[in-house]
């Protein structure tokens, strides 16, 4: 379930809902402390991920693992999605 403020968030940051669910699937979590949970693409769960899709489906979508997403505690409602400003290098996505 998505609020009326996470909508209109993902509209205007071209982020999709596919994304949220991949965040919620395999993200890593850290509480806020204030009854929402921050969900985000962290060197482990990238790995994950990897493990799961597969490096070629990641580096496809690399600029989609700079998303985040707060989701409510209380509810599950998704609050608010966003792209953190720092672009990650991921280990785990880098050729051996």
């Amino acid at each position: 379930m998505y609020t009326e403020h996470a909508e209109k968030r993902l509209q205007q940051r071209g982020i999709s809902r596919d994304v949220c669910e991949l965040l919620l699937a395999y993200g890593d979590e850290k509480y806020d402390g204030r009854g929402g949970c921050i969900r985000f693409f962290s060197e482990r769960s990238v790995a994950r991920l990897n493990a799961e899709c597969g490096i070629s489906f990641c580096k496809k979508n690399i600029g989609s693992l700079r998303a985040y997403l707060v989701q409510s505690t209380h509810d599950g409602a998704i609050i608010t999605v966003g792209l953190d400003r720092v672009a990650h290098k991921f280990k785990a996505l880098r050729v051996a």
